[in-house]
């Protein structure tokens, strides 16, 4: 192991027992603000040293299996000894690499999940209600919570854009490699000739933030118009201006709610999604700039990238990121997105570690 490597393990086992004694601290004077912080950074490092202990026990083994070498009864056995400590050692090497990469302080965080129609007109509105239930049974089976926030729909089903709320513990760690372009390869319902078209939908995944007041958002920034709000076709047309939309100036953002009969709670709906908008706007300014220095594929941030392509008639999903490809459509289309998300977030993790090692 690399001695910058050693260095910063030593310093984190020396603050560990450090916290262990200001939690004690704490603890006498109540003070449960600075307690939880403490509690929180203590559950962080603990199994990180107890990792560390193990790779320093291992390094022990090996030194004492050496000392019998000597011995010619012993020898083959200290061999033995030998090989064993060490292959334990390169295993926990990296094991504690993986557990010093910097974590994501979105990753276990509720995100707003918008998904929008792009190029192929109602086929495009088709494949965005396609790709929200994908997201939703997704959602289910994580047995997360799925709140519909707005929704535009198309006039042959499917939506236009719609944005939904996923809540649920890491829902961010999870979706936010699924930002971007996705397009489709099938025969729309509405073709006559058979003929496969494809068309495109973009989705973006954004962290909420904790509060509204996290982002600076200046009221004065802000124009707030209030309509009346209507159903499918026109239907179940609201008597009061209950339905808000909020134009946020300086950026151009702009977020109408109107799912709720409460012109109160539209507001309020409609503040959080422009504050996840703004701060995804901020995310991904500086995950671009990260992916210009380290040319990552993954956490790039680009809406307009094309990630993804999804072939009906063969059956096949192809993510083309990592170049992966799946013959298993159907499932990914009913959820099953585990296998997926996982490659992405291993190919993140490896960018990360390759930069790490050269680092150091």
């Amino acid at each position: 192991m690399k001695p910058s490597l050693l260095a910063k393990l030593d310093h984190l086992t020396h603050r560990l027992a450090e916290v262990g004694d200001l939690l004690i601290q704490e603890n006498a004077t109540a003070n449960m603000d600075s307690y939880r912080k403490l509690t929180r950074e203590h559950a962080e490092l603990e199994p990180l040293v107890a990792l560390y202990h193990n790779y320093r026990q291992a390094e022990s083994d090996v030194a004492t299996a050496q000392e019998l070498l000597a011995d010619p009864d012993m020898k083959a056995f200290a061999q033995e000894e030998i090989a064993a400590a060490k292959t334990r050692m390169e295993q926990l090497e990296a094991d504690l690499q993986k557990m010093l990469l910097p974590k994501d302080p979105n990753d276990e965080r509720n995100i707003f999940l918008e998904i929008r129609a792009g190029t192929g007109g109602d086929e495009a509105a088709l494949f965005a209600g396609d790709l929200l239930r994908m997201y939703t049974r997704f959602a289910e089976r994580k047995r997360w919570q799925v709140e519909l926030i707005s929704s535009s729909d198309s006039e042959l089903g499917g939506y236009k854009e719609v944005i939904v709320r996923l809540v649920g513990f890491g829902a961010y760690s999870k979706l936010k490699f699924e930002s971007g372009g996705h397009r489709v390869q099938r025969v729309p319902a509405t073709e006559t000739q058979g003929r496969i078209h494809t068309s495109a939908c973009t989705v973006a995944v954004m962290p909420e933030a904790d509060d509204v007041e996290d982002v600076n958002i200046n009221p004065a920034d802000l124009r707030i118009d209030t309509f009346r709000a209507s159903g499918a076709g026109g239907q179940h047309i609201n008597k009061t201006d209950s339905a808000v939309r909020i134009t946020h100036l300086p950026t151009g953002i702009v977020v109408e709610c109107q799912d709720d009969r409460s012109q109160h709670k539209n507001k309020a709906q409609a503040m959080k999604v422009l504050a996840a908008r703004i701060k995804d706007g901020q995310l991904r300014a500086q995950q671009a700039k990260e992916a210009a220095t380290r040319k990552s594929l993954i956490g790039s941030g680009d809406r307009s990238e094309r990630i993804r392509t999804y072939n009906f008639p063969q059956g096949r999903m192809t993510d083309h990121r990592i170049n992966l490809t799946l013959y298993k459509l159907d499932f990914i289309m009913d959820g099953d997105l585990d296998e997926l998300t996982n490659a992405l977030a291993a190919e993140h993790q490896a960018e990360l570690l390759a930069e790490l090692a050269e680092s150091n």
